[in-house]
């Protein structure tokens, strides 16, 4: 039978067991702890104070991308990435590309929810449950083979649109993962457009997560470079 794993879409990772999500925020770390929950809980008032948490991306992984050692500033169509170990078996990654595209083409592809799937690897379907002014349900059903099985995991997330800061941020309401929020950013230069992707993500309760951090950071990696390639294929047909 199919095991329950993850995948990394808009909101997608590639890695999704089972459990629902709350979370407080430990002011004196600036980090997140957990609070269990079961799957398939909707997230209230922590929820909202998970969304206000995420409204942008984490200052310290943020530094750690800014600059290649020795201070130079990333090239063009490179990847960076970093990843920070929470309590609990949490992982905070982020991914970030920098790339020769306007933003806006990047943010139109992020935004068009109902054709995730037709370009971000192992992302099965992505739905549009509702949408209420710039905030969006959406439902996101992947699978990923690992280990010679074959896992499938499915999540829905609410995601909240920050068009003048071109920023993303999402976390799930019900799903496969105890927690499982990000945000996705665009950001402009004089060296360019920069797109970073940031997730944190705790499994389900015996998940190993640190035989899949690897896969994790491939993941990561690989759903930029869908985004890259999706912008720029549109932005050739305009």
């Amino acid at each position: 039978m199919p095991g329950r794993w993850p995948d990394v879409g808009l909101a997608t990772a590639s890695l999704k067991p089972s459990s629902g999500l709350l979370q407080n925020h430990d002011a004196a770390q600036h980090r997140f702890c957990l609070i269990g929950a079961r799957f398939g809980l909707r997230i209230s008032r922590q929820r909202q104070q998970s969304l206000t948490q995420l409204s942008a991306p984490s200052a310290g992984l943020i530094q750690d991308l800014q600059v290649q050692p020795g201070g130079t500033v990333c090239a063009l169509d490179t990847i960076q990435q970093a990843m920070e170990r929470l309590p609990g078996g949490c992982r905070r990654l982020a991914v970030q590309l920098r790339l020769d595209i306007d933003p806006e083409w990047v943010w139109t592809v992020l935004t068009d929810y109902a054709q995730l799937s037709s370009f971000i690897p192992n992302l099965q379907t992505s739905r549009l449950l509702w949408r209420r002014a710039n905030v969006v349900g959406l439902e996101q059903e992947g699978a990923q083979s690992f280990m010679g099985l074959r896992f499938k995991a499915r999540v829905q997330l609410e995601l909240t649109e920050h068009l003048q800061e071109r920023r993303l941020s999402f976390v799930m309401t019900k799903g496969d993962f105890r927690r499982f929020e990000g945000v996705w950013q665009i950001g402009q230069n004089a060296a360019g457009t920069t797109l970073l992707y940031e997730l944190t993500v705790q499994g389900c309760v015996g998940m190993p997560i640190g035989l899949i951090e690897q896969r994790l950071r491939e993941d990561l990696a690989a759903n930029l470079r869908a985004v890259q390639q999706e912008a720029q294929r549109r932005a050739a047909l305009s």
